[in-house]
């Protein structure tokens, strides 16, 4: 729709086989990049859990979030 919109505003058409094989690039590439491993393989998370350990990998969460000491508050009750 981007390149449609492009082209539109400089008075053109897009011809439909064009616009098919942006279509078929599109969907390749997808199809390559839309995985959880291929996200995972380039280091944008931190990993995929297996469906079988998630309850033990939040429980390892809670756990570490429990580490932390907070120091005690000294202002009262803040009500809106």
């Amino acid at each position: 729709q981007v390149k449609e919109e492009q082209l539109k505003a400089r008075g053109q058409e897009m011809d439909p086989d064009v616009r098919e094989k942006l279509r078929a690039v599109i969907l390749d590439q997808y199809e390559r990049e839309g995985s959880a491993y291929y996200s995972t393989a380039r280091l944008w998370d931190d990993g995929i859990i297996d469906p079988v350990d998630t309850r033990k990998i939040i429980a390892m969460g809670i756990a570490a979030s429990l580490n932390k000491k907070f120091p005690d508050t000294k202002y009262g009750i803040f009500r809106m």
